[in-house]
């Protein structure tokens, strides 16, 4: 395991220049397509992607029309990357921050996570359920999967379950959805979590 110091910038950012990138499937997963799908047409909803990495989900959603769409991540080459393939992406609105750092004004109203709470280190669990609620207005969203399994290998990724996550949730977030992910890739079903939470 690694310790936070060398879970930074630098760490991630050689990561992805040396294509260590395992987690990195190539495109939007299904479970996160199909959730967008059923929002409706765009609107004004400010949407925030942390810990982004290639960010396929923002560039799935900038090119359906979804116009508030922000992008973090600790790492510059992959915020690059998006900039690349996506030339009108809101340069504004891509923000190589630190998560636990971004201010909550104005507020968000849904936050989505893909492989960005399994590369933190496990003790941050239980801030990372506290900074999603602090950035969300009331009654918004946290949505996306989470790995409903342990890996053999030291992190990252590191894994967990479905029990000890919603420890952490619960404080902050009523469930609406909270299961094992119907339509996840094959070398991931089985594995994730599906969860879908409301700020109370």
């Amino acid at each position: 395991m690694h310790p936070d110091s060398l879970l930074d910038a630098a760490y991630w950012q050689q990561r992805y220049l040396a294509g260590q990138t395992g987690w990195d499937t190539g495109g939007i997963t299904p479970p996160l397509q199909d959730y967008f799908r059923q929002l409706g047409p765009p609107d004004a909803r400010r949407i925030l992607i942390p810990g982004a990495g290639r960010a396929y989900e923002a560039e799935y959603l900038h090119r359906q029309g979804w116009p508030s769409v922000w992008v973090a991540d600790v790492a510059a080459a992959p915020l690059h990357d998006l900039q690349q393939r996506v030339p009108d992406f809101p340069a504004q609105h891509l923000l190589q921050a630190d998560f636990f750092q971004l201010p909550p004004t104005p507020p968000y109203d849904l936050i989505v996570e893909q492989t960005f709470f399994c590369a933190l280190n496990p003790h941050q669990r239980p801030a990372y359920a506290r900074q999603c609620a602090h950035l969300l207005r009331p009654g918004g969203t946290l949505m996306g999967l989470l790995f409903d399994t342990e890996f053999s290998q030291p992190g990252p990724p590191f894994g967990g379950s479905k029990e000890e996550y919603r420890r952490y949730f619960a404080p902050y977030f009523d469930f609406v959805h909270f299961d094992t992910a119907t339509n996840s890739l094959p070398p991931r079903r089985g594995r994730e979590l599906f969860i879908c939470l409301k700020k109370k």
